[in-house]
């Protein structure tokens, strides 16, 4: 039995919920293994706490050109759907962080000139937990395109009675991998307007995916009936409900088991547990939802380029938050800030779980779909099943069927990357590639200013192209009354975070202090520095755990980051937020939140004013 518990967005409770089943299970006496597929920001661990054992994960991948054997034909450039390699000046270029690990350039070079290494791409761990095997990985800095690969790793070890699936969050290929094929997805969300916007979200990846899921509603505090109207609506089951409890804030910001420490949630959990045992052994099925045909001219695409500073000129200069885990606060303190700038251009780079919108009232002014890639076909008409595409196939997204003469070969399109090489290597030319459409962009109005955003399509992959693509429509609003960017970086340290970095001015990371929140803190810290960009860190509910607070403040010190301020725990973000505010519009500055965001907002334009190009 595979369970696996996803949610549209980070910081909902999933891993907390996650854990704590797979906890609740084993002293049920089931045969339990936890297995935690969020391998950009992997958290289970700090709560089961297991005995490991580690495990490189290594990859056969393109790792540059011998120049003694490159004649610049630029053939390899032509068929490498990533941009990871170009030719310019008669000069190859290749960037590793853009490589998809696809052997395109390899199969299409007349001169054997690309060299292909080993390539780390994260850590396997394995070990118990008492009673629980554990199982998780961790992606290496800047390998956000590997996610899949990495998650693939960790599904394979599900060798327990009753596996835990810990999805990522979102609806983008990494969360895709891990729920798919399970006996049960369970979807985590909170009773916010963010909450029930991200909720829809996931149930279309479920149903896009031919899934039923249910739900499971964390801290349960009503305050409006919008979540349990469009359960209602749509036929879902909510399985559970655990209180808005800070008690329960606290354990968790301790790295503790709330079955453990609070008696009173075991029969909670319990009772979920038996829930799931029932609905697994359930046919959960239904038809997919189909995806679009799309005519070509409708779509806009986007190109990975280097960040030329004169595009926007000197005077503006970009400011991305972001978090390692989601949850924090980033997209609420984002919100105040769009408030407190003057003429600001906002961009929601969070494409997979997008919720700015719901604070800033945006008018469209433009939108248009978006390919990041493309989809393949066999026509069976012309194929010969000689099997040349399921053998150079490095994503295993070629399905055989059947034997002897009824053998026949087809795409798995939730495995397909859209790479080309069946295409490339096929002699009967039975391989259609057409554009992907992953997605629409939005360009509008708020009452902040010019805002560009995104909603990527369901089920589906290249945010990191899209928020590429959103960055770019930002930059085409940047007028000389515009000084400032301000970007919802993505949550984690795939893809998406690294394209909502690349180029900025200075990287801010919400976090918070919770074991969970240190740890993704410091990952997402990784890559700001792998990039080379300045960053600064702000603690929110930094008075749920001073002790963790502190760790937070030897942490920066070692680093050499600056804490720009601490933000007091206050459900005000949400009373806020139900009203479709900024906490600095909700409240006056009296209040101790509010004071906080302004005290920080006027150290941010400080430093991001100090910084140059």
């Amino acid at each position: 039995m595979e369970v696996a518990i996803a949610s549209g967005k980070g910081g909902t409770g999933k891993t907390l919920i996650a854990t704590n089943l797979a906890k609740t299970f084993a002293e049920m006496g089931k045969d339990v293994n936890y297995l935690d597929c969020d391998v950009e920001e992997p958290d289970g661990h700090l709560f089961l706490k297991p005995e490991i054992t580690e495990e490189e994960i290594l990859l056969e991948s393109p790792d540059g050109i011998d120049e003694d054997k490159c004649i610049k034909c630029g053939k390899c450039a032509d068929a490498c759907k990533y941009n990871a390699i170009a030719v310019i000046n008669e000069n190859v270029l290749f960037f590793p962080e853009l490589c998809h690990v696809c052997g395109a350039c390899s199969l299409v070079c007349p001169n054997d000139a690309i060299i292909e290494r080993e390539r780390k791409i994260g850590d396997l761990k394995r070990g118990t937990a008492g009673e629980i095997g554990v199982t998780y990985a961790a992606l290496e800095t800047a390998e956000g395109g590997m996610s899949p690969r990495l998650i693939q790793a960790v599904r394979k070890e599900n060798r327990g009675e009753i596996n835990i699936i810990d999805a990522p969050p979102g609806t983008a290929c990494p969360a895709v991998e891990s729920v798919s094929g399970a006996d049960l997805v369970v979807l985590v969300a909170d009773p916010t307007p963010f909450g029930v916007n991200d909720l829809e979200l996931s149930v279309d990846m479920c149903r896009g995916l031919g899934m039923e899921p249910v739900v499971i509603v964390n801290r349960a505090e009503y305050k409006d009936d919008r979540l349990k109207e469009y359960c209602e609506e749509e036929g879902l089951e909510i399985i559970g409900e655990i209180p808005d409890d800070r008690e329960i804030a606290e354990t968790y910001s301790k790295g503790d088991m709330v079955v453990d420490e609070l008696d009173e949630y075991k029969g909670t959990f319990k009772k979920i547990a038996r829930a799931l045992e029932k609905m697994s052994s359930e046919d959960r099925r239904r038809e997919p939802l189909a995806r679009k045909k799309t005519e070509s001219e409708k779509i806009k695409k986007t190109e990975s380029k280097q960040k030329d500073s004169s595009a926007t000129g000197e005077w503006n200069k970009e400011l991305v938050i972001i978090s390692g885990k989601g949850g924090t606060g980033k997209t609420s303190l984002m919100g105040s800030f769009a408030a407190l700038a003057e003429n600001p251009i906002l961009s929601d780079c969070d494409v997979d779980a997008a919720d700015l919108h719901l604070l800033t009232d945006p008018e469209v002014k433009e939108s248009a779909l978006f390919s990041g890639g493309y989809t393949a076909e066999i026509d069976q008409e012309k194929c010969t099943n000689c099997g040349l595409c399921y053998e150079k196939c490095r994503f295993d997204a070629i399905v055989e069927e059947g034997e002897f003469e009824e053998k026949r070969y087809r795409i798995d399109q939730l495995e397909c990357e859209g790479c080309g090489v069946c295409e490339i290597v096929c002699t009967e030319d039975a391989v259609d590639l057409e554009e992907a459409v992953n997605g629409e962009w939005f360009v509008s109005e708020t009452r902040f200013g010019g805002m560009s955003h995104a909603k990527l399509g369901i089920a589906e992959e290249n945010t990191g192209r899209l928020v590429t693509l959103v960055r770019e429509n930002a930059e085409g609003l940047v007028s000389r009354e515009n000084e400032k960017t301000l970007i919802d970086g993505a949550p984690g340290t795939g893809c998406p975070v690294i394209a909502s970095l690349t180029g900025s001015d200075y990287a801010l990371v919400v976090t918070e202090p919770t074991v969970s929140g240190i740890h993704d803190m410091e990952r997402v810290l990784d890559v700001a520095d792998h990039f080379g960009i300045q960053s600064g860190i702000v603690v929110n509910k930094a008075d749920l755990n001073e002790e963790m607070t502190e760790r937070i403040e030897e942490i920066a010190k070692e680093r050499g980051v600056e804490i720009l301020g601490k933000i007091p725990y206050d459900t005000v973000f949400i009373d806020a937020q139900m009203q479709g505010l900024s906490v600095v519009e909700y409240v006056d500055e009296d209040n101790p939140v509010s004071h906080a965001v302004k005290k920080i907002w006027k150290k941010v334009e400080d430093r991001i004013g100090s910084t140059s190009r």
